[in-house]
């Protein structure tokens, strides 16, 4: 361990006492408010992520949609913290009807943070400025904790990310609140350090989705559940490019499986550009970084790709493989679309819950099945999660 390690580690220890002991002061309120039971016949962890912002799409969604008793976690997303600690509420963000609706449902509501990771680097007072507003917050609103979204810390980083997860679970002590991380199916590459973080998280959340994107060069899977060796350019989703390869990395990390959630994409990819599976985008060559850029769109299910599926002129195929969707132009013109079906998704989840013996799953986002009466791949993922031993 560094002396710069150990040098922050003893100042938020120091910073964090007030916040512990408030904590103590406070956890028999918090027990009073937080779900006495658990959500539903669910005993595997069905997470929701859910973007405040969802309220104002078309159709509208938020806590009034949501089946809560399809859920045991939702992931209030919206918050971020700026270079001074200082937390960023946005307008329309405050929703005290979504935690009402969840905690009368025995349903934990964490809040989703994003913000300036980079500027905690080397600054323990910053830290402990941002605990601090974060505890206050928390308190005021009712969360049951934290779901930490930092994509991604460089190798640099990494003792920041540990300093900030310890602060946290010092001033949000288990078991009175969850704390959580989404990570990357790569692992602990980079500043994440599995290993040592471990121990402070309840459970990680793996992000296994956008493998396709704006960023690749060719029609990629969004998220295979079984890694195809017929990419041509595997570089772009790998390590950890399929759901078997990303579980096993975790679980070889040393994450006992109760301990990871696997994420499943209720969004998917247009290539505007590509007519077959892995084709080149044929605008890649022009670009400055050889990528597909602007030719590739971010659609989700319930508004945009189930109203396709084998219909307006696109067919449905399936790769034999990685056991996911895609589709083509019944015309053979350019368009590939990835995605997420139903059979997919409860496949996915079925082979994370009870083949692996994860403790759940995620999707991203909460919205993005809803076509304004329905939520197929929720509905999937619901069933998928029930023990199919009962």
């Amino acid at each position: 361990m560094s002396i710069r390690f150990d040098h922050a580690q003893t100042c938020i220890r120091r910073v964090t006492v007030l916040l512990a002991s408030l904590v103590l002061i406070c956890a028999s309120v918090q027990s009073q408010n937080s779900p006495s039971r658990p959500a539903s016949q669910l005993t595997k962890r069905v997470v929701g992520d859910y973007g405040y912002w969802s309220k104002y799409q078309t159709p509208p969604y938020a806590a009034a949609q949501i089946p809560i008793a399809k859920l045991t976690h939702i992931n209030h997303f919206g918050v971020s913290f700026g270079s001074d600690g200082s937390l960023s509420v946005p307008d329309g963000f405050i929703e005290p009807t979504l935690l009402r609706k969840a905690h009368k449902a025995g349903v934990k509501v964490l809040l989703g943070l994003n913000g300036d990771y980079p500027a905690l680097d080397g600054n323990p007072g910053l830290t402990a400025t941002l605990v601090g507003n974060l505890w206050t917050f928390i308190q005021e609103k009712g969360y049951d904790g934290l779901d930490l979204d930092w994509e991604y810390p460089s190798t640099e980083e990494s003792t920041t990310f540990y300093n900030l997860l310890f602060a946290l679970r010092m001033a949000f002590p288990s078991p009175n609140y969850v704390l959580s991380a989404d990570v990357p199916p790569w692992g602990g590459q980079g500043g994440y350090d599995v290993p040592q973080v471990n121990p402070l998280l309840d459970y990680f959340n793996i992000m296994m989705y956008d493998c396709a994107g704006p960023w690749t060069a060719d029609g990629q899977l969004n998220s295979e559940i079984f890694w195809d060796s017929n990419d041509p350019d595997p570089w772009e989703c790998q390590p950890g490019g399929a759901a078997n390869e990303a579980i096993a990395i975790f679980l070889q990390e040393g994450v006992p499986p109760l301990q990871l959630n696997l994420g499943t994409p209720f969004y998917g990819y247009f290539y505007s550009q590509v007519s077959e599976l892995f084709g080149v985008c044929a605008n890649a060559s022009h670009e400055h970084n050889g990528d597909c850029n602007g030719s590739v769109l971010s659609v989700n299910y319930g508004t945009w790709i189930k109203q396709r599926i084998n219909k307006k002129g696109w067919q449905t195929f399936y790769d034999p493989i990685a056991l996911v969707p895609y589709m083509l132009r019944t015309d053979g013109k350019e368009g590939f679309i990835t995605y997420d079906d139903e059979f997919s998704t409860y496949y996915r989840v079925a082979y994370a819950d009870w083949q692996h013996g994860l403790g759940g799953t995620f999707m991203w986002s909460l919205d993005a099945d809803y076509d304004g009466h329905s939520q197929d791949l929720l509905d999937e993922m619901y069933a998928a999660s029930l023990n199919p031993d009962n």
